[in-house]
Parts: C-alpha cells; structure tokens; sequence
C-alpha cells in the first residue's frame, strides 16, 4: 500500500514539473509576442486612432445586454477558429516534420 502512494506522489511530481515547463513555454511566447505587437504598434496610436477607440468603446456600452451578449458570441467563435485553424497548421508542420 505505501508503494503505491509513493509511486502515486512520485507522479504527480513528475507531472507537476511537466506542466510547470508547459506554463513558462507559454508565458514565455506570450511574452515575446506582447513584445513584438508593442514594437510593431510603437508610435501609430494617434490622437484619431484613440477617439476612434474611444467611439467604438461607447458604441459598446450603449448595446443591449442581447446585443452586447450576441457580439461576444460571435468574437467567440471567430476566436475559436483561428484557435483551430492555429492548431491545424501545427499539426500539418508537425506531420511533416515526423516524415
């Protein structure tokens, strides 16, 4: 009985560790393209840029909450696949990699 709570801890550990790498890779690329889109973005937001966000951003608060819960929705989705296509493409590249 102690063996097997042992081997159990044992790997938990080992997945604690695995997902603890998953987590900082993640951030990691985050990161770097927070960075990139703040490089790409340094100088362009202009005083017309901000208004206009700031229009949009009220245009947003005047909804209904059925049209505000509608338009998230439809954001949801688009997000989803990109998500999907973004992990379509990785396995492409990754099925090539492996022939």
């Amino acid at each position: 009985m102690t063996e097997f709570f042992k081997n159990a801890f044992n790997d938990m550990k080992e997945s604690a560790k695995a997902q603890a790498q998953v987590d900082k890779a993640n951030f990691n690329a985050v990161k770097a393209e927070s960075r990139a889109n703040f490089e790409e973005n340094r100088g362009k937001n202009t005083f017309a840029k901000a208004k206009a966000d700031a229009k949009a951003s009220w245009e947003d608060a005047k909804m209904s909450p059925k049209e505000r819960q509608a338009k998230v929705r439809e954001e949801q989705e688009k997000q989803i696949k990109e998500a999907n296509e973004r992990q379509r493409a990785a396995e492409e590249k990754l099925a090539d990699l492996r022939k």
